[in-house]
């Protein structure tokens, strides 16, 4: 019901990305001289301009009841009508309540409650309380695009998977990735699931597909993807075994 009441001026373009982790309420924007026209919401304007709306610039909103142009706030100064239950005076993001907060550190909001998350400040992004401890700190990990799609994390609306290897995928690509077959982190090739159960049933197969007699003794130096141990093993046809982990995610050497 929110996009019936605002519309938004803002002051400048950036040749930026902008931020978007929510799925929002779609409203109007004013854009600036350089377009001159009324968009549903930025996703609109991005999709049909040549460039991005850069949402930290919002200055102005305009009533669509009272057609009031405003300072960006909450409540209408003309009229009275309340534009949105979540507003952010940083962001200016116009939502339904959903238990939003904006993390200063990531520089967006998040939908929440706040206190079910923190910030890990060495992968600067915010993650469920259950990783805490839990989970492989990568650096900005978040700043860097999904490996998969090629499109930005941090600022998308699509849900981040934290691999084992502690690299983000956008949730859609790693569900994907994994449907196709593909279980392994596309940058650093470490295993992207628990994998335990499925090694084990390589062991049988293994066991049960001895080698022909000419390459029965046949040893090879192997990397394993997810321990980095570098060992000699047997040659084997199904997989080599890290002699470490026991990981079966390896490559000859």
């Amino acid at each position: 019901m929110w996009e019936k009441f605002l519309v938004f001026r803002v002051g400048f373009f950036s040749s930026l990305r902008p931020f978007q982790i929510l799925d929002i309420t779609c409203v109007d924007f004013t854009p600036a001289p350089c377009c001159k026209k009324f968009y549903v919401c930025r996703l609109c304007h991005d999709d049909e301009e040549n460039h991005n709306m850069d949402r930290f610039q919002v200055k102005e909103v305009k009533c669509a009841v009272c057609d009031s142009v405003q300072e960006a706030q909450q409540v209408c100064r003309g009229c009275g009508v309340t534009f949105s239950e979540y507003y952010c005076d940083i962001c200016h993001l116009y939502d339904r309540d959903r238990k939003q907060f904006h993390c200063q550190p990531c520089g967006i909001c998040r939908i929440g409650p706040r206190e079910k998350f923190f910030h890990c400040e060495k992968c600067n992004l915010c993650l469920a309380n259950d990783l805490r401890g839990k989970h492989k700190c990568v650096e900005n990990v978040s700043r860097q695009d999904c490996p998969v799609c090629m499109e930005d994390i941090h600022t998308s609306r699509i849900g981040a998977h934290v691999m084992l290897c502690g690299h983000l995928l956008h949730k859609t690509c790693f569900e994907l990735m994994c449907k196709n077959g593909t279980y392994r982190c596309p940058l650093c090739m470490h295993s992207a699931l628990n994998m335990k159960e499925y090694w084990e049933e390589r062991d049988v197969e293994i066991a049960q597909s001895p080698m022909p007699p000419e390459f029965k003794n046949r040893k090879v130096k192997i990397l394993c993807n997810d321990c980095q141990h570098r060992c000699t093993v047997d040659f084997h046809i199904l997989g080599m075994k890290c002699s470490c982990c026991g990981s079966y995610n390896t490559a000859q050497d």
